[in-house]
């Protein structure tokens, strides 16, 4: 298994106000913006994980443990 990317400390530390740390934060407001361009539709995972990389360095990996902590389906 790929080693995960080292995070600075304010990337790792949850904000107080809901819990979600800066990566967290990325990755949400990404599948959002991606959502409202298919309509609603469900985003792949591939294509989630495409988007996101442009704004932070992740593994293939790391997001697919990020969206299980938040709740995603399959």
């Amino acid at each position: 298994m790929p080693a995960m990317p080292r995070r600075s400390l304010p990337d790792q530390i949850p904000d107080v106000r809901d819990g979600l740390t800066r990566v967290e934060r990325i990755v949400l407001h990404v599948l959002h913006e991606t959502q409202k361009e298919r309509e609603g539709r469900n985003v792949p995972t591939a294509m989630l994980y495409g988007r996101v990389v442009e704004h932070i360095d992740m593994s293939p990996e790391e997001l697919t443990v990020i969206l299980a902590r938040l709740g995603a389906r399959k």
